[in-house]
């Protein structure tokens, strides 16, 4: 991500059960093939799935030699079952991860937080980094400001100290104005944060999914998504387009602005993907 060149690279999700498994390796192995600059795999939570996460990493880095992002959580884990999900990581080959403290359920919510071993992601990096594991630590940042930060000025200030205690890169939460991430990338860039950033855009082919997670995100809406959403949002097909369409043209508005680094949430759908990769075949290619 340091060099100056343009990249494009996608997000893929773990199966939920074992008889997902195969659906889900095929979706991700198209994915593959499409040769993206990289590829990150979120982490799978609870039970036994979180070995998923490692499992549909391993084999894209196997079969396409994509480079590998592993998402790690902590969200209510103990100390030990970090250490180990580490091992795992670094017996897998991964050698690059996305330390995420996690979403909290209803429950987590009502709970008390001060017996967590890790309250936040920052507790995590710090662990990552005396692990002596040789990875690549990435993390998460909010153009719109986390939802628990009581203001952007706080929430900056706790990047800082993510990216002071490792973190190498940072991903960002999905947005649909540009303006909101120029003005963010200006505001940490001030405060000393000099890392790459990669802009996550989710292309919107459910009307009424979205919408949810907006509400639940704080994600704003411009009113021209909106209008979008409204005309066409009951034709999957339309939707399906016109989401498609937003995202590129998103895309090729922060490529053009200096906003090198595109991650599309594209949520296992290899049409998606390849749609807004064949969008952009020529202004990927494009150096000056």
């Amino acid at each position: 991500l340091n060099n100056g060149k343009l990249s494009l690279s996608f997000e893929v999700f773990p199966p939920k059960t074992d008889t997902a498994f195969n659906s889900v390796k095929t979706a991700t192995e198209e994915i593959a093939r499409l040769n993206p600059s990289f590829m990150s795999v979120t982490y799978g939570a609870g039970g036994g799935t979180s070995q998923y996460t490692l499992d549909i990493a391993q084999n894209i880095k196997k079969q396409y030699n994509v480079p590998m992002v592993a998402h790690l959580t902590c969200v209510s884990s103990t100390k030990e079952t970090v250490a180990e999900r580490i091992e795992s990581m670094k017996k897998a080959g991964i050698e690059n991860v996305l330390a995420l403290r996690g979403d909290l359920t209803p429950e987590l919510e009502k709970g008390d937080r001060s017996k967590w071993a890790y309250r936040h992601a920052i507790d995590l990096i710090r662990d990552i980094k005396e692990s002596g594991a040789d990875f690549c630590i990435g993390g998460a940042c909010y153009p719109e400001g986390h939802l628990e930060s009581a203001n952007m000025e706080e929430d900056i200030a706790h990047l800082k100290m993510k990216v002071e205690a490792g973190c190498e890169f940072l991903t960002t939460q999905m947005f649909f104005d540009n303006n909101i991430l120029y003005s963010y990338l200006y505001k940490i860039r001030e405060r000393g944060i000099t890392v790459p950033i990669v802009a996550g855009i989710m292309p919107v082919t459910n009307a009424k999914q979205i919408v949810r997670s907006c509400k639940l995100s704080g994600t704003y809406l411009p009113q021209r998504f909106k209008a979008i959403v409204d005309r066409f949002g009951d034709n999957p097909k339309a939707m399906k387009e016109a989401g498609i369409a937003y995202a590129t043209d998103q895309i090729i508005d922060l490529l053009a602005n200096g906003v090198n680094n595109i991650h599309v949430y594209s949520m296992n759908r290899p049409e998606v993907a390849a749609a807004i990769q064949n969008n952009l075949k020529e202004i990927m290619s494009y150096q000056r």
